[in-house]
Parts: structure tokens; sequence; C-alpha cells
């Protein structure tokens, strides 16, 4: 779920559907490619109240607007007092500049916080969020608020999202899933892919290559396989080693599956939507354990460097 106002979100970030500069018909704009229809919470709760527990966790996010904040806690509540899932808060940090206030998402109903920093580096960050795209974000701001909601969340109750395929190398991406798994918050991986209308509708998408490397070292690091400083890279920055044996990991395929939070259960719960690519092979995200034949296809695909080396 996101919230909604009419007047939309304030962030400017180039890739991004819901930037207002985007050249597109009202009634055609998406946001990670899809249709956000909406409906009253009075609606959403009734269904979710007779899913047979089929959805494992509610996901509210925020936009960038001064009113998502209170807006965003009262939905929570909502969910905590009529519901029986977990929840997850995905919060926009410019809006909140005391970030004591997290304690209210807590306090909300939310157990768990997402941080949507997107970009693997400071300079990318300021060139498609930032002051690069005259946006309100910044870099520091959302490594503070991400350290802070550890602090009152605790470690692995807090979830970084970070897309691939930006304009970073291998190494740098890698490098800040390390730094976020240090901090205590795991990492949901997204696979760049062009909003039409947006100023980064003809940026192209990672190659699979480069996406299954850093699936795959995401994994290492989250599970505590291995770190960023046992790895290896060559001169463009792409994985030539992963430290650590790599051969039932991605047998196992779990790697390549969805990265998102989890449901009470315990297994990925997140069923965003397709983000990454279109709906069809060959598939980035699976949402679903992979079959021996797409795992023979991963083996492929990671061993596939391009020009790099």
């Amino acid at each position: 779920l996101v919230t909604y106002n009419d007047d939309g979100c304030i962030g400017r970030c180039a890739y991004c559907g819901l930037n207002r500069q985007r050249k597109v018909e009202p009634e055609k704009r998406t946001f990670i490619r899809v249709n956000w229809p909406t409906y009253p919470v009075d609606d959403i709760i009734a269904r979710l109240k007779r899913d047979g527990g089929q959805l494992r966790r509610v996901c509210v996010g925020m936009i960038t607007h001064r009113r998502a904040f209170d807006d965003m806690n009262t939905i929570i509540r909502r969910f905590r007092d009529e519901a029986d899932r977990p929840i997850t808060a995905l919060i926009a940090p410019t809006l909140i500049r005391d970030l004591s206030r997290l304690a209210e998402v807590e306090e909300a109903g939310a157990d768990m916080v997402g941080v949507a920093i997107d970009a693997a580096t400071p300079e990318l960050f300021e060139r498609f969020r930032g002051e690069g795209v005259r946006g309100p974000h910044r870099w520091e701001h959302y490594w503070a608020t991400l350290e802070e909601a550890v602090h009152i969340f605790g470690r692995y109750k807090v979830g970084v999202h970070l897309i691939v395929g930006l304009g970073e190398t291998e190494q740098e991406m890698i490098a800040t899933i390390q730094r976020a798994h240090d901090l205590g918050a795991h990492t949901h991986l997204f696979s760049f892919f062009p909003e039409g209308g947006t100023p980064m509708d003809d940026h192209p998408q990672p190659s699979y290559g480069q996406y299954r490397r850093v699936q795959l070292a995401r994994y290492i690091i989250n599970e505590e396989h291995g770190r960023y400083e046992q790895m290896d890279f060559n001169d463009a920055g792409q994985v030539v080693d992963f430290g650590v044996a790599t051969a039932e990991l991605i047998q196992y395929g779990e790697p390549f599956v969805t990265s998102g939070c989890p449901g009470p259960d315990g297994r990925v719960a997140c069923n965003r939507p397709f983000g990454n690519e279109r709906p069809g092979r060959p598939i980035r995200n699976y949402a679903f354990p992979p079959e021996p034949e797409d795992v023979e296809l991963i083996r492929y695909q990671l061993h596939d460097y391009g020009d790099g080396r």
C-alpha cells in the first residue's frame, strides 16, 4: 500500500514514475511500472480478513508529502487493530527531520521499517535524487535515518532498497550492501527498469550477469556466509571471486528469489509488483524457487561479463 494525496510526491527522482515532471498523461501514470488504484482502507481491511491468510505481511509506504507520515501511521494503526498480519512501514526520510519521531511508527504498530536509499553511491544519489534534479533528498540524512531506525526497531528489522543499474559498479553496490548489513539492515534488491516519460526512460537495464552477481553477493553478506572484504573484483569493478564456495548456494536458488521483508514463517513475504521487468522469462527476481532449468540459466548468467574481462 502507498499513501495517496491529490497533489502527489514532491520528490523529483529521475527514474521514478511519481515524478511530477514526468511527461505522460495523468491516466497513464504508474509507480514501479504498474497502476496503483485507490481504495478506502475499510475495503482493504475487509478483503484482508477474508483472504485466508494468503497475504503474510502488510507494507504501508509513504510518498514524500507533508501529510504522508501522519497518514501512514493512521493506516498502520488501523491494520494493527483490525487485522492480524505483521506490518512494514516504508518511510520517506526527507519528511522525518526529527528522527526521534521514528518511535511513532513503532508505536503505531509496525514491526519493520524499509528505507529506499536506491542509489549505491553518494554521487549517484545526488545526481538522480538530490541536487542534480533539484530534489529534496540528501544522502547523509537517509543513512542517519537508517541508523536511527535500527536503534528503535532492532538489528535486521530494517530493510534497505537498492536499485542495481543506476551507473554504479558491482564493487560499489556490494560495498554499500556490506555497509548496510554492518549497521543492522538487510538489503532488498531491485533491477533498474525505465519508466516511460521520466528523465531516465532511455537508461539501459543492468545486464543479467551484473544483477546475478550482485544478488549472490547480497545473499552471501546478508546470510553471513562471507563479507565484501573477502571478494575480488576486476578492473571494471565486477566480482570475479566471492571469497566463499558458491556452487551449493547457486544450486539452492534462494539468492535469486525476491528479497524483502519476511512473513510470520520467516520466509520472504514481499510480492512487490514488476518493478524489475515485464512478466515472463527470463526472470530477474524469482517469486518462487528457481526450477532446475532456471538454475542452469542462472549459472550461465553469472559467468557473463560482457566486455568487462
